[in-house]
């Protein structure tokens, strides 16, 4: 009897042998036979190993690995990393054709998707108004940022993209044998391309390399699978709910983006960047407009002579520039020529671009979007008007709802900087113009000078001083997004994150900053920016209730909140928290933040709006994101969510326009469920709280005992850990620490959490939560029935346990333990490395023991079908990585060495795709 899950995974199976074996062709045709024999050995070897524990295909992976020249490390290195690559092309692909393969079957629709959310919607009778008035206000938005976790370089990501359409076509098409070989060709032709590319930047990234970075995925998926999941839902809901208005949804979800607009830590993005950044965005919308208007000019050839067209078509089509004799009856086609000529203009008025295909003449620039939205619903009508319906749904609406989510500036670009910069900027502004010593003043006195400078018109800034560079350029960069939201409207640039808020204070100062560049008008109360705090540290989320609270009773601020649609958005970030106290208790201190922000929230009757840092790692708040939605407490999403996309991440959810298509949906069905149905907002159990809350008390112990206060500790992490070596990667334009240091409290979370995933430990994201429940369990024998009710009964602490689950499936102690041997200090190795490993063991036990797992991954089969695909592959990467850094920090720096760590940093973070 055949395995029906084996069945299911052969079309895999066959993808990753087929691109395996065209990758082994490339290395001998190109490295030659023996070395080609050398990988094959190791391969072996290592599947041997990972899979039947033999110790003697260890020695013999060991063997092989340590008699290998510098040159062949290399080889190996990026043959073995390469396989990886492949190797999530081909899940990828498989994820699609099981979703498809599931949707032709006619199956029941799975979670995550909107038919499954409109059928739970359903049966809970959820009505029409309801629906309705969810979309009114709902508000779904990814946010790409520009971390460094992503280690690929774009140009690998675009030959990757291409071998990933050639399995799509081998997969989806019947092709005749020459079609096959033409298409097998193909694929041998850029995996040797892939292999003749430079896997490793030579120089560091600027900051406009990484917003090009992030513009390519506009071009690969979101300008074309956006408006299609517009329209798809549409029509989803007019069969669920055909009492709700036909004139489309609002334009609820948006990809946002930091790339380009948040300097916190990063001097590199200047008031010339920020223009330069939404210049580009800018560019590359109009370019998808033009595009699309001449194809819809193509496509829309209807002629008065057989169907009567509307009045208001017929104005349009006489104010266009096309006089053309041939097109004098084709009233669509010369109004779409009259579009495009208008859309010309606009391109450039506001970003001078030059214009590929030439208008057929000139035309006035566009006022607003609003007024290109009107000409194109212009089209709309009048072909519903001669009965011509279904030619109005398929380019021609993608680009009517296209320009209602991308506008004329594409993304809404963020700006993001540290409360401290605002602190001693504010301060310099009161030197100049007082005897006022605000950074010695205490946070009453701040506040009441703030909304003293707030109360009035006068201007703070004096145009005669001359200021520091620092206090010049945050000027500079306000200036320039006051002219940025004139040139392309306020929601091109609409929100304004303060690191490491800790005090009203804060908030003041970038009001008054906002003031001063004049996108906020106190005396009337327009405030052109949400002003939004981020709480980091678990000392600050535990203070954030309080302080919106206190920033609430402020009258002048609740005025003001007023222009903002009585909406505050607040932002919890994830990766300091999980480095300040441990996953465990970063995970439990934002679900109490966010309860009592609700209860805020509801007593001053306002809008909340979270926005959620998460990494792509566990470590840094990580996790599949439609249970980390539904996990979230009740009243906490209320149809409105930001999350952060980053690194790696962003190449694994929005490469293919399917993989985007799902990763959206599964953001807007999650949101969906958890504003709309009474099952996802149950109240929280008192008893599991106070269990959650003696549980975090004892996983911080344990964490900063370890890390924090262990002797040596920060010493053993850069030893034993290529810290070192990630920060001299070009893998971003931020530094990898905060503070020329190598104190942990300095360094930021995404190298922190990197480092960890490369020697296989995952520390972040586990270490503290087996101490934790071995204590409370001595204070409470019969708690681990308590503790198997919540797991079953509760979402957060299921997400929770199966996020560690996950973790610890990719942990492997025994690679770690080799990392462990660079640490110099023996004493200090066998201080630390036992107590890892003995919390590792702990973490485990009861992680399988709450869930009724008999192994790790019994709930998520995909992963554990994805381990074992690829860990055969990363193990020696591994081995060749520790045998580097071994060399390395021995003496010897020649540049292929050093080379050759970087290319193991680069295949280690493909194959667990977990970079940071």
């Amino acid at each position: 009897m055949i395995d029906e899950g084996k069945s299911k995974d052969l079309p895999l199976r066959e993808d990753i042998r087929l691109l395996g074996r065209i990758l082994g062709d490339t290395v001998r045709e190109q490295e030659g036979e023996g070395m080609f024999n050398i990988i094959e050995q190791i391969r072996k070897s290592s599947i041997t190993f990972r899979r039947n524990s033999d110790p003697s295909a260890r020695a013999e992976l060991e063997r092989i690995l340590n008699g290998l020249t510098p040159d062949a490390t290399v080889i190996v290195v990026r043959a073995f990393s390469y396989f990886s690559h492949l190797a999530n092309i081909a899940e990828d692909l498989h994820h699609s054709r099981r979703s498809r393969t599931h949707l032709i079957g006619g199956a029941a629709p799975r979670p995550g998707s909107i038919k499954r959310s409109l059928d739970l919607l359903e049966q809970e009778r959820v009505d029409g108004e309801a629906v309705r008035a969810f979309f009114e206000k709902a508000c779904v938005v990814p946010v790409l940022t520009a971390h460094p976790t992503e280690v690929q370089r774009k140009s690998i990501l675009d030959i990757e993209m291409k071998i990933a359409r050639l399995l799509t076509e081998r997969d989806r098409s019947q092709l005749t044998p020459e079609e096959t070989e033409s298409n097998l060709d193909s694929l041998r032709r850029t995996v040797l391309l892939l292999w003749q590319t430079r896997m490793l930047r030579l120089t560091k990234l600027a900051v406009i390399d990484e917003v090009e970075n992030g513009l390519s995925y506009y071009t690969q998926s979101f300008l074309e699978e956006i408006p299609r999941f517009y329209n798809r839902l549409e029509d989803n809901l007019g069969k669920s709910y055909p009492q709700l208005p036909e004139q489309g949804l609002p334009p609820f979800l948006r990809m946002g983006s930091w790339i380009g607009g948040d300097r916190d830590g990063n001097p590199f993005v200047t008031a010339q960047v920020m223009q330069q950044t939404l210049c580009l965005q800018s560019t590359r919308i109009f370019d998808f407009y033009l595009r699309q208007l001449h194809k819809l000019g193509a496509d829309l050839s209807p002629t008065r002579l057989l169907v009567q067209m509307s009045d208001e078509l017929l104005s349009l089509a006489q104010r266009s520039p096309d006089k053309s004799p041939h097109r004098e009856d084709e009233l669509y086609r010369r109004a779409i020529s009259g579009i495009y000529a208008r859309v010309a203009a606009t391109a450039r008025k506001l970003d001078h671009m030059q214009i590929n295909r030439q208008e057929v003449g000139s035309a006035p620039a566009y006022a607003d979007c609003a007024e290109f939205a009107s000409d194109l619903n212009i089209l709309t009508r009048s072909l519903e008007s001669h009965k011509s319906h279904l030619l109005t749904r398929g380019r021609l609406r993608r680009l009517s709802s296209a320009v209602k989510v991308f506008g004329f500036y594409l993304a809404p670009l963020d700006l993001r900087q540290n409360s401290a910069v605002h602190e001693v900027v504010i301060a310099e502004l009161f030197s100049a113009v007082s005897s006022v010593d605000y950074l010695k003043l205490g946070e009453s006195e701040r506040r009441q000078i703030l909304l003293s400078e707030l109360s009035h018109d006068r201007p703070l800034v004096c145009p005669f001083r001359t200021y520091s560079e620092e206090t010049q350029s945050e000027l500079e960069i306000l200036r320039m997004a006051a002219q940025m939201q004139i040139q392309y409207s306020q929601e091109a640039l609409p929100n304004y994150i303060i690191s490491k808020t800790s005090d009203v204070s804060d908030i003041l100062e970038v009001a008054l900053l906002l003031k001063e560049s004049g996108i906020f008008r106190p005396q009337v109360g327009l405030l052109g920016m949400n002003i939004i705090p981020l709480f980091e540290t678990v000392e600050d989320l535990q203070k954030a209730p309080q302080m919106m609270e206190e920033l609430f009773s402020i009258p002048q601020y609740r005025h003001w909140l007023k222009s903002r649609q009585a909406t505050q958005e607040v932002m919890l970030g994830y990766s300091d928290s999980n480095k300040d106290g441990g996953f465990l208790t970063s995970c439990w201190e934002l679900y109490k933040a966010e309860i009592k922000l609700v209860e805020v929230f509801e007593k001053h009757r306002l809008q909340l709006r979270l926005f959620h840092g998460r990494g792509g790692s566990v470590g840094r708040g990580g996790g599949p994101s439609y249970q980390a939605i539904l996990a979230q407490p009740a009243g906490a999403v209320q149809g409105q969510i930001r999350i952060t996309e980053q690194g790696e991440v962003i190449a694994s959810k929005y490469s293919t326009p399917e993989v985007t298509r799902r990763n959206l949906e599964i953001i807007v069905s999650a949101t969906m469920e958890a504003s709309l149905l009474k099952t996802h907002q149950t109240a929280t159990l008192p008893r599991s709280l106070q269990v959650m809350d003696r549980l975090s008390g004892l996983a911080f112990r344990a964490y900063r005992k370890m890390v924090y206060e262990t002797p040596g500790f920060e010493k053993y992490f850069w030893e034993s850990t290529v810290i070192s070596e990630i920060a001299e990667l070009n893998i971003g334009s931020r530094p990898a620490s905060r503070k020329k240091s190598t104190a942990i409290e300095d360094l930021r979370a995404i190298p922190w959490v990197f480092s960890w995933a490369q020697c296989r430990l995952m520390l972040p994201a586990w270490f503290g939560v087996g101490s934790a429940i071995e204590d409370w369990l001595k204070e409470e024998p019969k708690g681990m029935g308590i503790l198997k009710e919540m797991y079953a009964s509760w979402p957060f602490f299921e997400t929770m346990i199966s996020n560690v689950d996950m973790v610890l499936a990719k942990t492997d102690i025994a690679i770690a333990s080799r990392y462990s041997e660079l640490v110099n200090d023996a004493a200090l190795r066998e201080l630390v490395f036992p107590q890892l490993k003995a919390e590792l063991e702990r973490t485990i036990r009861f992680v399988l023991e709450i869930s009724g797992s008999q192994e790790l991954l019994t709930q998520n089969p995909l992963l554990s079908r994805s381990i074992r695909n690829r860990f055969p592959y990363i193990d020696p990467l591994n081995h060749l990585q520790f045998e580097l850094l071994k060399r390395y920090r021995a003496g010897d720096h020649q540049d292929r060495v050093k080379r050759g760590i970087h290319l193991c940093i680069n295949g280690v973070a493909a194959g667990l795709r977990n970079s940071g």
